[in-house]
């Protein structure tokens, strides 16, 4: 039996209302004002000398490899994948109150590439795990159809894009296309997702809805197009790309391509409309360039290089901001190590990396997750 409720009249209501407010023997509930959220995981590092971008900077991991800290977009969290006392990267959720680190992938093949769904209910990631639950053999020395040594990254055709709630359940397939399919990110405006495939034969990038319709193909030509992030107005796409040279290089990227390979010892940052429309180069220095993302302001990019390293066999990257346009660049980072993947704080107060620095002697090849206050 269904109960009935009395509903009171606007009147009447407004009466109780009054005679509440103006009984001197009515005790008003306190207003308790909400607890402002605050950054606490992690803790302090010193600050490096030639860094005035970066103040208050925070060593959130401690240890193994972790890379690709993405905020979600309430501010509070990062996603990012991770490789510490695991077999092959995983993805994870922090927590940037407590510093608390949860598992949200399967724990099974090998994941890359995750990120906030817009409203934070869902992430998206990348992973083998349909493929085979065991990860594939890493690569990263190769050699040429002349034999000579190059550093690649695997474009693993085991690669699907999935979709997940917060606590790792409800997983949701969106791709299955043969080959490679990674590099998810969202639109904070419309929520599309941009996307890189070799459907069509070569490294391209695409966009689809967050449940996997209406795929559309934003690049077309040679060369890698990839690692793409939508502007914070949604109107355009920043991303790393190769230019293979006709003949030899384009011979030998082809190559590598066809073993599932890439090599990026040669990508520059390029940006386009969110339809694919004026594709163009940022930067042009013929150096390893990527993980670029939009500052802002909207009309900065920042982003990864290697263009001031002076050694050949352990090559610098540092972080640098740059106009679209190509010009006003400036260096970001002064570390003499790895520094890269870059994003800032949907408010724009902080900036999130990866980096080598501060490792311990026995580890020198850990990569961490660092945060700072952004200073412009």
């Amino acid at each position: 039996m269904r109960h009935r409720y009395l509903i009171p009249t606007p009147l009447i209501l407004f009466a109780v209302v009054a005679c509440q407010a103006s009984d001197p023997h009515v005790d008003a509930a306190p207003v308790v004002p909400a607890k402002p959220f605050e950054i606490t995981a992690g803790k302090p590092v010193p600050d490096l000398p030639g860094e005035p971008f970066l103040r208050n900077v925070r060593q959130l991991t401690f240890g193994g490899e972790n890379a690709e800290a993405y905020w979600s977009g309430d501010g509070t969290k990062l996603i990012l994948q991770s490789k510490h006392g695991i077999p092959a990267d995983q993805i994870f959720i922090v927590d940037l109150r407590t510093g608390k680190k949860t598992m949200v992938s399967t724990g099974k093949g090998v994941t890359t590439c995750s990120y906030f769904l817009q409203g934070d209910r869902r992430i998206v990631y990348a992973s083998t795990h349909l493929a085979d639950e065991k990860p594939p053999p890493p690569v990263m020395m190769v050699r040429d159809s002349q034999g000579r040594r190059a550093y690649v990254w695997p474009l693993h055709a085991g690669y699907d894009i999935f979709t997940a709630a917060l606590d790792s359940s409800q997983v949701a397939r969106l791709t299955t296309a043969a080959g490679y399919d990674a590099e998810a990110t969202a639109c904070p405006v419309t929520g599309r997702l941009v996307f890189t495939s070799v459907r069509d034969g070569d490294v391209e990038v695409y966009s689809m809805e967050p449940n996997g319709t209406e795929v559309k193909r934003l690049t077309d030509r040679v060369g890698y197009d990839g690692g793409a992030f939508f502007s914070n107005d949604g109107v355009k796409i920043v991303l790393r790309s190769s230019f293979p040279a006709e003949g030899q290089e384009t011979e030998r990227y082809v190559y590598f391509l066809k073993k599932n390979l890439m090599v990026p010892t040669k990508l520059e940052i390029t940006a386009m409309n969110r339809d694919g429309s004026d594709f163009h180069k940022v930067t042009n220095n013929g150096k390893a360039n990527f993980a670029p993302f939009w500052h802002p302001d909207n009309k900065r990019i920042i982003f990864a290089s290697n263009q001031d390293s002076t050694s050949p066999r352990m090559p610098n990257f540092e972080l640098y901001l740059i106009n679209e346009d190509g010009t006003g660049q400036v260096r970001v980072t002064n570390n003499p190590s790895f520094d890269s993947f870059p994003m800032f704080s949907p408010d724009g107060k902080y900036l999130v990396w990866a980096s080598n620095r501060f490792n311990p002697k026995d580890r020198p090849r850990d990569t961490n997750i660092f945060l700072a206050e952004w200073v412009e």
